[in-house]
Formats: structure tokens, C-alpha cells, sequence
């Protein structure tokens, strides 16, 4: 088994839900943490209305402070061109991220546009992408049910997978939005998308409650997943999505599972203590 794995790391992801600004300095000295950890990807900002997502409104100013080496890159979530064109301005973005659910009410939610508008959405940031030399990355919400009572079964993602490979994507990642799959479902809706898409690169973006993480991560591996979305100590969630912030796969739990089974990257675990250490102090100065 090849066991090359990649880590994205979600700060972004982690902070967009607290109420209080963090500031752009002390969300720096967090990343830049994080960047010498060596994960593979760092999920760092999103390019969006500031009305929508306050906590976002200083990415631009955010990247300058940032201490971005080459064994990491930085992802960037947009909701429209606008946010794309802004993105792909700056050339230490090299993946831009779009969520496309295949739920109409919440893509509605999370971007204000119906699932067809999305669609066209991507074909201009994709355009925007093969310009700017960046790779766009398409995750897909709901990926695991619907918990508004829409229809919801496998086909459905896959015909919306094969829009999207046929628009040239070759990246996306599988999300769980509200933390509703399971082992079974991780391991069936994984490697129904591998088998039928073997030429695209397909990640994992899962919330999950605490207890049910370790066993999540064992399923998408058995899978074939190589590429994980976590965030340390699980923090953060969708604000989005109809139920209470259910959190992210914890950075800690998939490191514990890499080595209960001798699988074999390339983080740094002194440096990760240390990230952890400043998570924590973040978490508690912004969040009390």
C-alpha cells in the first residue's frame, strides 16, 4: 500500500465561526506555527463577504504576514469570481477551494446561489485558475446525506462529480458538513468516488463528534484516503449548516492513528506541540 498521505490543516475553517476578531497579527503567529509543522496544505482564509463571514475580512492583510515556505501550500475558500479574481492576485495562493453542495438549500445558505448558478460559478474561477497558474479545488457539501429532506443518494453525487471532472477539476474533497456519516458510509461513498474517478485527486473534509473520530479516520484510510482535512483539537465547524458547529477531524487524532499503524509523513511533532500550545492559548483568548 502506497502510504504517502497529505495533511491540510484548516485554520480558516477552525476561527470562521467566533464571534469575537481575532486579530490579523495573532492569526499569523498561529499559521506561521502551523507552517513549520510541515503539513502539506494550510486551509488559511477565504475571500468572502465580510458581511457573511466577519471573521474573514483581513485575509488579504493576513497573507502578508505570513511566513510561507515551499513545502507548504495555502488554500484559499471563495464564494464567487470576485473572491477568485482577488485569490488568484496574490502568488503565495496556490489552491483556491469552492463548496458546491449538492443540497439546494444549503448551497443557498452557504453561498446564496442555487446549485446551477454554482455550476457556471466554477467554469469562470476555473478559467480564472488556468490563468493564474492555481488549482482549484471543489469541495463537495453534503456528500454524506441530507438532513433537510432533499433526495439524497450516491448517484446523485456521482453525476455531480462527473460535472465536475468534465469542467477539468481534478481536486476535490468529500465533505461532511453536519458530521452525519458514518464508517459504513466513509467507506462505501469513498470508494464508489475512487473506483468510478481513478485520474482525481479526492480528499476528505469530515466533521465528526469527538468519540466517533479515531474509527472515521480507520474507514477513509481502508478506503483509500490519502488526503485529510483536520484542524488541531477539532475546533471549528460550519456556521452554516442547520445543527450546532460539530467540529473537525482533530490534527492530534490522525496523527495518533499515522502512528498506531506505522504510516509513514512527514510532520513535525516538536513543531506540532508547539502549534498546539498556541491553538490553545488562541482558542481560550478569543472564545471565552
Amino acid at each position: 500500500m502506497n502510504n504517502n498521505i497529505k495533511v491540510t490543516e484548516c485554520p480558516r475553517d477552525a476561527i470562521q465561526g467566533i464571534s469575537q476578531f481575532i486579530s490579523t497579527r495573532d492569526k499569523a503567529n498561529y499559521i506561521n506555527s502551523l507552517f513549520k509543522v510541515g503539513f502539506d496544505i494550510i486551509d488559511f482564509g477565504s475571500f468572502v463577504s465580510p458581511k457573511a463571514v466577519p471573521q474573514m475580512r483581513d485575509t488579504s492583510e493576513l497573507i502578508s504576514l505570513l511566513e510561507v515556505d515551499n513545502k507548504t501550500q495555502l488554500l484559499s475558500v471563495v464564494l464567487n469570481k470576485r473572491g477568485a479574481v482577488k485569490a488568484a492576485s496574490f502568488d503565495r495562493v496556490n489552491i483556491i477551494g469552492y463548496p458546491l453542495s449538492i443540497s439546494e438549500i444549503f448551497q443557498k445558505n452557504n453561498s446564496n446561489n442555487d446549485i446551477k448558478t454554482s455550476l457556471s460559478i466554477i467554469d469562470e474561477i476555473q478559467n480564472i485558475c488556468l490563468k493564474k497558474n492555481k488549482t482549484l479545488l471543489v469541495y463537495f457539501s453534503m456528500a454524506f446525506g441530507n438532513p433537510y429532506g432533499e433526495e439524497w443518494n450516491q448517484e446523485i453525487l456521482l453525476n455531480y462529480i462527473k460535472k465536475i471532472e468534465e469542467k477539468g477539476v481534478q481536486m476535490i474533497s468529500l465533505a461532511d458538513t453536519i458530521g452525519n456519516s458514518s464508517i459504513d458510509s466513509i467507506q462505501s461513498i469513498y470508494s464508489e468516488s475512487s473506483y468510478n474517478f481513478p485520474h482525481l485527486d479526492i480528499g476528505l473534509h469530515l466533521h465528526s463528534e469527538r468519540d466517533e473520530v479515531y474509527n472515521k479516520i480507520q474507514s477513509a484510510w481502508n478506503a483509500g484516503c490519502k488526503r485529510f482535512d483536520v484542524a488541531i483539537n477539532g475546533y471549528g465547524g460550519c456556521p452554516f449548516a442547520q445543527n450546532k458547529l460539530v467540529g473537525n477531524i482533530p490534527s492530534e487524532e490522525l496523527l495518533n492513528f499515522l502512528a498506531n499503524n506505522n504510516i509513514k509523513h512527514s510532520l513535525d511533532l516538536l513543531a506540532f506541540e508547539s502549534a498546539f500550545n498556541q491553538a490553545k492559548f488562541l482558542f481560550n483568548k478569543y472564545s471565552s
